[in-house]
């Protein structure tokens, strides 16, 4: 067992192996991918299931999760997310540590990584904290029928990216998406759902690597799963491969998964 400078204690399971803070992120590092992006999600639910507790995704967190979040969002390029999501949990910019800057720029990445949210109405606010409190401008995909009107609405709030991909005007490619990141240079993804995401992802065959915080509670039959949506019923399951297992203190477990043995 090892601890984090924030406290957090991880046991890796089936070793002996410290788990301190430049472990952690190595167990976590980014696969070469090439050219295109690795799409890793992370998501947390509760022993029988639920993705929230109150109706956000951290009422189910503890300092472990936190942790792990934070370390997670050092590690990668860009932050997806979706609009509802954002709004949900009061999102704001990916903050960093003078430490963490500085290990970003080691690794030849920019020192913030920006949020993306994803919106195929365009409906978000301007006074949200997602553009109010952060270091870079977020980038906003939304379908071609509402680019024009969320760029006036949103000015230099935001990038707003037309992800239609010249299909239906009033879509969102999310293909279309990591491919313009991948060609910004964006192409170590962390998405953080909701659950409406990571079912379009699943079903657009584009999810590489899933990281799933259990958390040790029970929270009944009313909260959502981690996916949700109607295209997310796969008649043939893709297999994953686990990586590894941690636990905490708390009891909280940390399993990765991922579908190349790329994933290390």
């Amino acid at each position: 067992m090892a601890q984090r400078g924030d406290g957090t204690q991880f046991t890796r399971l089936g070793t002996v192996e410290p788990v301190d803070a430049a472990a952690l992120a190595d167990l976590y590092s980014y696969p070469e991918s090439g050219p295109r992006c690795w799409v890793r999600a992370n998501m947390i639910a509760s022993a029988d299931g639920g993705a929230t507790q109150a109706g956000t995704s951290g009422g189910l967190g503890a300092a472990g999760d936190k942790a792990l979040f934070d370390t997670l969002r050092g590690l990668a390029d860009v932050v997806l997310v979706g609009a509802a999501t954002a709004k949900a949990e009061d999102y704001s910019g990916v903050a960093y540590s003078d430490a963490e800057r500085a290990a970003r720029r080691a690794r030849g990445q920019a020192e913030t990584a920006p949020i993306a949210l994803l919106t195929r109405s365009g409906s978000v606010d301007p006074d949200a904290t997602v553009f109010r409190r952060t270091d870079v401008v977020p980038l906003v995909f939304t379908s071609a029928a509402a680019a024009t009107g969320t760029r006036q609405r949103l000015g230099a709030l935001a990038e707003v990216v037309d992800a239609s991909g010249g299909g239906d005007p009033e879509s969102l490619d999310l293909a279309g998406v990591l491919d313009t990141l991948a060609a910004r240079g964006l192409r170590k993804v962390l998405a953080e759902g909701g659950p409406g995401i990571l079912g379009r992802l699943i079903a657009a065959d584009l999810l590489d690597e899933l990281c799933l915080t259990v958390a040790p509670m029970l929270v009944g039959a009313g909260a959502p799963r981690i996916v949700t949506g109607a295209d997310v019923d796969r008649r043939d399951p893709s297999p994953l491969g686990l990586r590894h297992t941690m636990t905490d203190d708390d009891g909280y477990v940390f399993l990765r998964y991922a579908r190349s043995a790329a994933g290390h």
